[in-house]
């Protein structure tokens, strides 16, 4: 099956294009291919499409290679260029190789045309998946770091080896502190074993997920953290490291301890409105309360002692009224 090919061809001579063009097909490719012999219709073809693959004649009466090298320069692409030539000499085909050129061809010999075309084609794409990791690379880090949770790599001795903003801002140590350090430098005292048991985990191959723990700042102040530990392994599977995902929950947790004492606090009060639950005597005179035999507690008192309510003492307007009023 032919693989498809978009060149752009710097050709004043319609009859060597097409013998450039039946050379690739030859050699299994099927070109779509534009010939341009001037820079104002080189650049209109860059500008409207894109090119698997440049081959430019070296020498032009109007146009050559030099010139239109330095176009594609100037725009950065990264497209394999051949220059062909039929009356190239040895040092002017050095000249353009210094220039950029990745490589030239006699039309005299254009059985070195496929070949030439094959390696540079696959240069061509071995570099863009290599800009692409490496952009790739770049979009994780700048992702890291902005992060507002500390991202921490370390080896299986527990050395750390990337330490990003959200480190710094948790724990209060810069990267240039920390990398190099051992992470048991966060670690309280009161905690020896857990550190050992979560690296005993991760040579395993074992992710720790949402730990809940305490960890010390630099001013060795305790931070309450949540972590998610996992195992970084290399190409062929083998763990050779461990990365840590650290959020702060201080504010959680404060926000689960005030709920707890609020439920506390309702669960008492419920409790004392309980006590004022069931049948008790009441004077029908002084309205006292029978608690107890032969005890008897004015009603405000009562309430008080069986719940959170308090009295103050006031007159109400029918009590503050002359008697004979009331009557």
């Amino acid at each position: 099956m032919s693989e498809a090919l978009r060149v752009l061809v710097i050709e004043d001579s319609e009859d060597d294009t097409q013998l450039i063009v039946r050379e690739l097909r030859r050699a299994g490719f099927e070109p779509v291919f534009e010939r341009v012999e001037s820079p104002a219709a080189m650049s209109a073809a860059l500008e409207v499409n894109q090119w698997d693959l440049i081959i430019s004649d070296c020498s032009m009466p109007r146009f050559g290679g030099a010139a239109a090298l330095l176009l594609c320069q100037e725009r950065g692409l990264d497209v394999p260029f051949i220059s062909v030539s039929g009356t190239i000499g040895e040092d002017a085909a050095v000249e353009m190789m210094k220039a950029g050129a990745d490589d030239y061809v006699m039309k005299t010999n254009l059985g070195r045309l496929a070949p030439a075309i094959k390696r540079e084609l696959r240069a061509a794409h071995a570099r863009q998946a290599r800009h692409q990791a490496e952009a790739a690379r770049a979009h994780l880090a700048a992702i890291v770091e902005s992060c507002d949770d500390a991202i921490i790599s370390k080896t299986l001795e527990g050395v750390i080896l990337s330490w990003n903003s959200g480190a710094q801002r948790i724990y209060g140590y810069t990267a240039a502190e920390m990398i190099g350090q051992s992470i048991s430098l966060l670690m309280p005292p009161y905690r020896p074993h857990e550190l050992p048991e979560i690296f005993e985990k991760i040579k395993r191959g074992v992710r720790v997920e949402a730990f809940e723990t305490v960890r010390l700042r630099k001013d060795r102040s305790p931070v309450e953290v949540s972590l998610t530990v996992s195992p970084i392994k290399d190409s062929h599977g083998q763990v050779v490291g461990a990365s840590t995902v650290a959020r702060d929950i201080t504010r959680r947790k404060q926000e689960e301890n005030e709920r707890l004492s609020l439920i506390q606090d309702l669960t008492a009060a419920l409790a004392q409105m309980k006590n004022l639950s069931g049948v008790w005597p009441l004077c029908s005179v002084c309205k006292r309360v029978l608690t107890e035999p032969d005890r008897w507690l004015p009603i405000e008192q009562f309430i008080k002692e069986r719940s959170q309510l308090d009295f103050s003492e006031q007159v109400c307007p029918d009590c503050h009224a002359p008697s004979e009023k009331r009557r």
